[in-house]
């Protein structure tokens, strides 16, 4: 069990480690993303290029290889460890988008690779993430309020909608997430708690909330 944990594990730090908007920056063209704006390599910096479609793009695949690292653990794991191994997955993927190996240990933010992770635990909790970010943000327009939100309400919405008992796995994995994320955006809460958080700007995509939450 623990050899198979430990494969599951690595696997999916590697997922995660996977730059994707670094990635797609270089090869559209539009050079190093971790040269401009706030230096993250998540898909709010690269809409800083005003590559609306290059950031979907980089938004979509970081989800992506959440939800893979945790498929990817169900099926290396099955049996009695289902459980054990997509709770221990979801954590790594996160770690290896928020330190990936390959730059340095300097990463993202954990918000779209965390989304992933949570649609593939449990998709009506993630569909109701989602929703509570969405509405949050547009709210607020403030993009990281939205993404804040989402992620307190996720161990509640997972625990309640996949019928676990709080401390199990799955749960537990889904509040340790959550505070990975708080705590990559400390900077955010400062500000929103200051009143200083940028808002979205709906009438320029280059300015679209300055502050990165990816």
């Amino acid at each position: 069990m623990t050899a198979t944990l430990g494969v599951a594990a690595a696997i999916a730090y590697l997922f995660g480690s996977i730059p994707f908007g670094l990635l797609l920056s270089r090869a559209a063209g539009v050079g190093d993303i971790r040269k401009i704006g706030s230096g993250n390599i998540g898909a709010t910096n690269v809409l800083r290029t005003g590559r609306k479609g290059l950031a979907a793009a980089t938004l979509l695949l970081d989800a992506l290889k959440g939800a893979a690292a945790v498929l990817a653990a169900r099926v290396i794991c099955g049996g009695e460890d289902i459980d054990t191994g997509m709770a221990v997955a979801a954590i790594a993927v996160v770690i290896g988008h928020c330190f990936p190996i390959w730059l340095g240990f300097r990463g993202g933010k954990g918000v779209a690779t965390g989304l992933g992770v949570i649609w593939a635990l449990c998709w009506p909790a993630g569909a109701l993430c989602c929703l509570v970010w969405l509405l949050v943000a547009r709210l607020s327009r403030i993009s990281s309020a939205g993404a804040l939100a989402a992620f307190c309400f996720a161990p509640v919405f997972v625990t309640l909608l996949t019928h676990r008992p709080f401390a199990t796995p799955v749960p537990i994995a889904t509040t340790l997430l959550t505070l990975l994320i708080l705590v990559r955006h400390q900077g955010n809460i400062a500000r929103l708690i200051s009143g200083q958080e940028s808002h979205i700007q709906l009438t320029d995509s280059k300015k679209n909330d300055t502050k990165d939450t990816r």
